[in-house]
């Protein structure tokens, strides 16, 4: 399943690592533009992924993951042949997003499903931290593929990477669900669920954060290198990839944390710790290159440590009769603020001056600071409200 995922994630950025340097010049877009093009796939997810993760709670997850891949990989290589400009983009690219929406979480749900009973944070930790090298790829096969053959090229082939899933898929053995009566998208035992959402609004703000750095990291590596200098070996290339690939260890590490320290305590001291390092990045958007290059792989860290313990924290807390229901609620807010942390970052970079701005770059870390730090106020929500709950009980 891990191994699929990776596949299923080689188109995921391909639009990112190539927006600042390939398509924005091509096609003439703003920063704002830009953003928003990119935050369709978020957009497309948000608006499938309420239906399709439910369903999963009614027919054989393996099936809407097959079928999600699939799309995923199309519309991808649609891309690369069609798309002509931002409306076209958006449009295709919201399209790729809804496929990957069967695909991520339904993924998660079809490997839950076949687990053994107990505790499975660390299955869940590994398949979302795998999530991290599956963009990691996507990063230096989309940009490498697209300096020596052009954009276009590197949607072409980063949309068979989802041919990796659709085999995991047809070699899985069938698993059909116990009957489930009631409306398919009955999300009110999940709103009474106050536990499973604290961890849902959590990672909603830890999305936001993430998607938005994504967007715009190699943007952002590209001033630094027009301003900078630095070693011609620190392309953003290697950059880009080097970001992604460290979030697996730190999703795994913040995991572990999580089960020794509390999920509660650790989350929000790598959500406060993100806050501040994002902080000091923009503070110091003019720094030497070598300086920058240790400060973002200390983001690298921070920014995706938080991620297996919210979903593993999330998947503990949901009632296993609404599991399908939780995961697509979970999906839902996150790349919901996913899609505005994307276009909230290139609306910033406009308003203060653009890409080749500091002033521009530092209101990015900025936004993306003050996205992060409502995590720790979900959590604080959602354990008082717990413990005011438990009151009321012993009363």
């Amino acid at each position: 399943m891990c191994i699929g995922q990776v596949g299923n994630l080689l188109p995921h950025v391909t639009l990112s690592a190539n927006l600042a340097q390939h398509l924005m010049p091509a096609w003439g877009l703003s920063a704002a533009e830009g953003g928003l093009m990119a935050s369709g796939y978020a957009f497309g997810y948000m608006l499938a992924v309420p239906v399709l993760t439910t369903l999963t709670d009614r027919i054989d997850a393996r099936l809407v993951l097959l079928w999600g891949s699939i799309l995923s990989g199309l519309a991808t290589i649609a891309f690369g042949v069609f798309a002509q400009g931002f409306w076209s983009g958006t449009a295709i690219w919201s399209i790729a997003g809804l496929g990957f929406a069967g695909a991520y979480m339904p993924g998660l749900k079809a490997l839950t499903d076949r687990l053994p009973a107990g505790d499975t944070s660390r299955a869940v930790t590994l398949y979302t931290s795998s999530f991290s090298v599956g963009v990691g790829v996507s990063f230096l096969v989309a940009q490498l593929v697209a300096d020596r053959w052009g954009w276009r090229a590197a949607f072409l082939v980063t949309g068979f990477g989802p041919v990796a899933m659709v085999a995991a898929c047809l070699l899985m053995q069938g698993q059909r669900p116990a009957p489930k009566a009631g409306r398919l998208l009955n999300f009110a035992p999940v709103f009474a669920n106050r536990e499973a959402l604290g961890y849902i609004l959590g990672y909603g703000a830890h999305c936001f954060e993430l998607y938005g750095i994504r967007t715009w990291l190699v943007g952002f590596w590209t001033f630094v290198v027009a301003h900078q200098g630095g070693p011609s070996w620190m392309t953003p290339v290697l950059m880009s990839f080097c970001f992604a690939v460290i979030s697996m260890p730190a999703s795994i590490l913040g995991n572990e944390a999580a089960l020794k320290f509390g999920r509660h305590c650790a989350i929000t001291v790598v959500m406060i710790a993100s806050a501040c390092v994002a902080l000091v990045i923009g503070l110091n958007a003019t720094a030497p290159a070598w300086v920058l290059a240790l400060l973002l792989m200390i983001y690298g860290l921070t920014v995706p440590a938080d991620s297996g313990a919210l979903t593993a924290g999330m998947s503990a807390a949901a009632v296993s009769e609404h599991r399908g229901a939780t995961l697509a609620l979970h999906s839902t807010v996150g790349f919901g603020l996913s899609a505005a942390g994307a276009w909230g970052t290139g609306v910033a970079l406009d308003i203060a001056g653009g890409p080749q701005s500091a002033g521009g770059w530092l209101l990015v870390f900025m936004v993306l600071a003050a996205g992060i730090a409502l995590g720790p106020l979900a959590l604080l929500w959602a354990r008082r409200a717990g413990a005011e709950g438990v009151a009321r009980r012993t009363r």
